[in-house]
């Protein structure tokens, strides 16, 4: 490549939804840096749409599934060498990632390392190492920050940011109009869903904040679900005193984007859609059990994180979590309905005298 062509840069992160919307910051400040660049993301197939709502990305090369064919590594292995790119910063500390990033024949070549690193790190030509001691004390988007370093590019801004299309706004501003009887100023949208069913506060409290807020603050609810939590959605229904409002089919990563930004604020868990929604300047109230609420806190100011105390002394399933394991203890249903409708009655009604509760 002539130093006068602009670079042509690949960011290898595969998975999950909230760890690419973090790459935000990244993506921002390799635009900043180098404005004419060509920035492409390699992730799995499932993350792609979110990438297309961040405007600093130009494009995205899906990774394989797992168990493709032969014929679909071999278009993608193409693409990659195709795509000369000049710099590569891989965010995978994995020996697939690796060789991948030294497939692409990128004269530059960066690994951000955590833990142990692998025995394929020959295979990059620069690399950070975050020790574990370090890694727990900050966010997700300041450890993905760090590579930045091996190539020179200053941290100029820590913006996480998407942008709903126009399309998914006018779906959204229907789907309001369609669910919602009384146009409000404020609503507040709930997405209790989470990737682990150990982290799922209980529906009975979901409803009865729902309620609250319904009833007390006269702000509607409406809740939303991913594929396969309609169950979830219509049990916090039957416990509900009120009507509460639903969309009766998952939504696009893009739509449910775009419906966020168009409420007052989300309830959620620690996931995906709390961090799209943090990324769209909606605040959140997140509920967190043993989790890191440094490590895995949505971005930007005026969100709520509860989570219960810890190291927890009143175990709900002392015969089904598993101790230092944030995906299989229950310590989330410790965090209280008073609590939470704290938190939310803080956030709805920011004049209100609440005292923010963060622990139960």
């Amino acid at each position: 490549m002539s130093s006068l062509e602009p670079p042509r840069i690949l960011v290898i992160r595969r998975r999950y939804l909230g760890d690419i919307v973090l790459l935000g910051s990244l993506f921002r400040n390799l635009r900043l840096h180098w404005p004419q660049a060509r920035l492409t993301a390699l992730v799995e197939p499932s993350y792609t749409e979110v990438l297309a709502l961040n405007p600093d990305v130009d494009a995205v090369l899906p990774l394989p599934r797992s168990g493709a064919g032969l014929g679909a590594w071999w278009r993608a292995l193409r693409a990659l060498r195709g795509g000369r790119f000049t710099h590569v910063f891989n965010l995978d500390n994995v020996p697939k990632a690796a060789l991948l990033a030294r497939w692409t024949g990128a004269p530059f070549r960066a690994g951000l390392l955590y833990e142990l690193p692998h025995r394929l790190n020959f295979l990059y030509t620069h690399r950070v190492v975050d020790l574990p001691e370090e890694h727990e004390r900050r966010p997700m988007s300041e450890y993905y920050l760090k590579i930045l370093a091996t190539a020179g590019v200053p941290i100029a801004t820590r913006e996480i940011r998407l942008v709903p299309r126009e399309p998914d706004l006018a779906f959204a501003h229907a789907l309001l109009e369609s669910k919602i009887q009384k146009q409000k100023s404020k609503i507040l949208l709930v997405h209790p869903g989470s990737r682990s069913t150990y982290r799922l506060w209980p529906a009975e409290r979901f409803a009865a904040v729902c309620d609250r807020a319904q009833r007390e603050l006269e702000v509607p609810v409406l809740l939303v679900g991913g594929p396969g939590e309609q169950a979830m959605l219509a049990e916090i229904q039957r416990h509900a005193r009120t009507r509460l409002a639903s969309v009766t089919e998952p939504l696009s990563v893009s739509r449910f984007a775009a419906l966020a930004q168009l409420c007052s604020l989300l309830l959620c868990h620690d996931s995906g859609p709390m961090h799209i929604a943090a990324a769209v300047g909606t605040p959140v109230v997140a509920l967190l059990g043993s989790q890191n609420p440094v490590l895995f806190a949505p971005s930007g100011a005026g969100h709520t994180v509860l989570q219960p105390p810890l190291p927890c002394t009143a175990c709900v399933a002392p015969d089904r979590c598993v101790p230092g394991d944030s995906y299989r203890n229950f310590c989330v249903r410790n965090i209280t309905e008073d609590a939470v409708w704290a938190a939310l009655r803080r956030q709805l009604i920011p004049a209100a005298h609440d005292v923010e509760t963060k622990t139960s």
